[in-house]
Parts: structure tokens; C-alpha cells; sequence
């Protein structure tokens, strides 16, 4: 998968529209090998952003989970530590 996708779910504040508008344009991106289509591929391309943006919503939205919410800012420092103990 893209390492550019980050998890949306279970996290405090919620993913945003913006958020997931982005995770679902690098998949897009990603399977298509295109990072800006051409004129004739656009609307393909802006569809399927849409149809992936409103299926991950949905599927956020559903979910259920016990463990409680992660917060943001926590789990972005434990990422910069992980970083830093692998690349120096």
C-alpha cells in the first residue's frame, strides 16, 4: 500500500472530508501510475476519487470498536521517534 495513506479510523479529532479526500486520491494515484491524469482521463479519475472518498467515509462511519480513540498528536511524535531510531 502507499505509505502516503495514514489510518483514518479511531482517532480524536475524526478524520475530516479533507483527510479522506487525500488518502482516496494517493489510492487513486497509486493504482492508476498517474499523479495528475491527462485531459481525457480527468473525469475517470475525479469519479473514482468521489466513489473511494464516499466508500471510506461510509466505512469509517460503520465501524465499531472498545479501544478508545487515538489521539493525533501523540501518535505523530511515536512516528517521528520510530523515524528517528530507524534513519539516525
Amino acid at each position: 500500500m502507499c505509505r502516503n495513506i495514514r489510518t483514518l479510523y479511531n482517532f480524536e479529532p475524526p478524520a475530516d472530508k479533507r483527510e479522506i479526500t487525500a488518502a482516496a486520491t494517493q489510492y487513486v494515484r497509486k493504482i492508476s501510475g498517474f499523479t495528475k491524469p491527462s485531459k481525457t482521463n480527468e473525469i475517470a479519475f475525479q469519479i473514482a476519487i468521489t466513489a473511494i472518498a464516499e466508500a471510506t467515509e461510509a466505512l469509517i462511519d460503520n465501524l465499531q470498536t472498545s479501544a478508545p480513540a487515538k489521539d493525533r498528536k501523540i501518535e505523530a511524535e511515536k512516528a517521528r521517534q520510530r523515524a528517528k531510531l530507524r534513519f539516525g
